[in-house]
This record gives structure tokens, sequence and C-alpha cells, in this order.
């Protein structure tokens, strides 16, 4: 398998964009299924660059995720990254847990403060670690892994400071080791643009900053995400999916037609790539990079 960091470093070398896709741990059977049988299977038909595998909330999808993480490298030999919290582990359990995850040939890692249980507030956990980019130090530390972390273009929700000080902080996460930026979904590319341009051209960061995209399936679903992530519905578009009222069907054929519209957006504005939150479905996914010619099957 590859590092990633050096997936973005051929490919901006070639001239063509990387693509990245996002899937979480199913909590049932028929999702374990769903996943394995027709989303990996249909999306990799696009031969994609590599995946990732989220964590659940307090760490509680661990072994999941790698067991995901793991059958993706080994059945498909598709390079796939395995999230990584700070969320009720100490550093002793991160240490086993990152030499798990070397004996299982992964040698990317995304690191992340993370989600606490149950959503309640992120507290410490005693013999752990704060945040993330000590997190980034301790990986660092350990092996040659290439390590991503996570961006905000409009800001942490958590970060009561304000937009230009999370920046600030995804500073310290790049200068403690981290190897690239994914960022979290937003819908307004000039936030993108103003998020990367600050980071880089102010704050002198110079790993990749990739564009982390979402297809709204439905409106009540999106309004549910960016309530929990601080993501911004722009006006616009917030009057779109009111006109389309309760019709999935017509707001997720919405979807991709704006999610494809932002992504070339984002690609004529530099974006080194596109990392897809697939939410574990293959369709709109596939569709877009079909609009978007990059659909290599």
């Amino acid at each position: 398998m590859q590092f990633v960091r050096d997936i973005y470093t051929a490919r901006r070398a070639a001239g063509r964009p990387v693509i990245s896709f996002e899937f979480f741990p199913p909590k049932t059977d028929e999702g374990d299924r769903n996943l394995f049988e027709k989303t990996i299977p249909a999306l990799l038909q696009t031969r994609p660059d590599y995946c990732s595998v989220t964590y659940g909330a307090g760490g509680s999808t661990r072994d999941k995720t790698l067991m995901i993480v793991d059958r993706i490298q080994r059945q498909h030999g598709l390079t796939a990254v395995a999230h990584l919290t700070c969320v009720c582990a100490t550093k002793e359990q991160i240490r086993e847990l990152l030499g798990k995850i070397r004996a299982l040939g992964v040698q990317n890692v995304l690191a992340l403060r993370g989600d606490p249980p149950a959503g309640g507030e992120f507290q410490t956990t005693p013999g752990g670690f704060e945040y993330s980019s000590q997190l980034v130090r301790f990986i660092r530390e350990q092996g040659d892994f290439c390590i991503g972390v996570a961006g905000f273009p409009e800001g942490h929700i958590a970060c009561k400071e304000g937009k230009y000080a999370d920046w600030q902080h995804l500073k310290e996460k790049v200068d403690a080791g981290a190897d690239l930026v994914l960022t979290q979904l937003f819908f307004d590319t000039a936030d993108f643009c103003e998020f990367r341009d600050h980071i880089t051209r102010k704050l002198g960061v110079s790993v990749p900053i990739v564009p982390g995209i979402v297809s709204i399936l439905s409106a009540m679903q999106i309004k549910r995400f960016t309530a929990i992530c601080g993501a911004r519905i722009p006006a616009p578009l917030a009057a779109r999916l009111e006109a389309l009222g309760g019709d999935d069907a017509a707001v997720a054929e919405f979807g991709i037609e704006y999610a494809s519209k932002q992504c070339e957006e984002l690609l004529r504005a530099g974006a080194p790539g596109i990392h897809f939150y697939t939410l574990n479905k293959a369709q709109a996914t596939v569709r877009i990079l079909r609009n978007l010619g990059l659909a290599l099957d």
C-alpha cells in the first residue's frame, strides 16, 4: 500500500486530482453486506486513489474500523486510512492500537480529537491527549505513518474564539507532523478558498488541503448533519431545499447536481482532489464523478 502523501505528490505531477472516499462502520449485518457487496464494489469501478474509515464516537468502533480497513486493503488492494481519536484512550492504549495498525500493513491514519460518546462534551482521558496536535506528535514518534488531520473551512463548532483561532490550531497540527488536511463538509466554495488561502499564504502551511464533499440525500438529513458539525447552509441552497420539501428523490437529484458544480468549482480553484463523504452509498458519488469526467470505469 502507498502512503497517501505520496499519492498526492504523484497525482499532482501527473496533473490529475486525487479521488478518495469515506466509509463508516455499519451497525448491522445487513449494513456490512451492503458495504462490502454493493457500495465498495460499485465505487471501485471508478478507480479511486484511496479511502478512509471512520471511528465511532468514543472509539466505539475501534476494532471494526481496523477490520474494514484491513479487508479493503487485502481484498481490493485499495490504500485505506484508519481514523484514530483521542477520546476514551490513554497514550498506552493508542500506542498498542498503532502497533495493531502497523501489523495489518496499514500505513495511513487520520488523527482526530474525536466525538465524545452519547453527544456529551469532550473530556480529556487521564493519561491521554487533550488536543489532536498532541496525538499527531505522538503518532509521528511511533514510526513512519502518513498522518492526516481534519480542517474546518468555517471553523470548528467547539472553537469559541472563532475560525481564525481554529485555523491557527490546524497549523499546530501540521507543525506537529501532519502530512495532509481533509476538510469538514461545506457548501460554499468561497469558504474553502478563504480557509485554504489563509492557512497557506498567511500561516505557511504547505501540505495538501483536500475539500470534503457530501451529496445531499434529504433535507432533513443535511439539516441534522450541519447542526452537529456547524457547517452553514447558504441561503440559496436552503431556499431550494425548502422548495423541494419532503420529496427525497428530488432532493437527492438536486444534491448530485449541486455537489457536481461544487466539485467543478473546487478543482478549477486548484484543489488537489476531492474527498467524498459517501454515507456508505455509491450511486450519488459515482454519478458526480461521471459528471466531472473522473469516473475511470
